[in-house]
């Protein structure tokens, strides 16, 4: 346990605080949201995992750090996208794929919004509203209990706020310190610019 204070965080090292969020039962929405006309949202069966990673590190790589998947050995990322359990989204703009949606029903009871978000061609434009819908509608059509998700401060600033008008509610928080990605070779040195590097 973390003692009152401050806390040195080692060189070649990312901190971030994580908030753990989670809904009980499906909200009511308030309308349907649709998305813009050139937008379109798909399901990708057992996704290449080139595609795949491109994709993630499009939507929350260069911009906000996201990295688990990029460190992830091929065998092991496969067997994962591979499940039957987990549903993979790509929400599409003229043939392109600009967001990812990614839900893991593989715990009994309880489904988490494991991956979620857009290229910054998509921002701004109500389509994580839309998807946001999408996905609440799509985890909740299953027998489920418990829908979940968590961000942390890598992440955009506005994702927790997001969350919680979705119909989220906060549960607990931790910290969670990894080895900075862009000094790994996951990222290039210029990802997360909101985030200093400390080598």
């Amino acid at each position: 346990m973390l003692s009152d204070g401050f806390h040195d965080v080692p060189r070649g090292k990312v901190a971030a605080v994580v908030t753990h969020l989670e809904m009980r039962a499906a909200p009511v929405q308030d309308g349907s949201v649709d998305l813009p006309g050139e937008v379109t949202v798909r399901a990708v069966e057992t996704p290449d995992l080139a595609w795949y990673r491109d994709l993630f590190t499009r939507v929350g790589g260069v911009d906000w750090l996201w990295f688990s998947r990029l460190r992830m050995p091929d065998a092991e990322l496969q067997a994962v996208l591979s499940d039957p359990q987990v549903r993979v989204f790509a929400v599409e703009c003229e043939g392109r794929a600009e967001g990812l949606l990614e839900l893991d029903f593989r715990e009994a009871g309880a489904c988490e919004l494991a991956y979620f978000g857009l290229t910054a061609r998509l921002q701004s434009r109500g389509v994580g509203r839309a998807l946001m819908s999408i996905a609440i509608a799509e985890a909740w059509a299953r027998p489920i209990a418990r829908f979940h998700v968590h961000t942390c401060t890598l992440d955009s600033p506005r994702a927790l706020g997001f969350y919680i008008r979705s119909g989220f509610t906060p549960l607990r928080q931790q910290v969670e310190i990894a080895d900075d990605p862009r000094l790994t070779g996951d990222l290039p040195k210029g990802a997360g610019g909101h985030v200093p590097i400390f080598d």
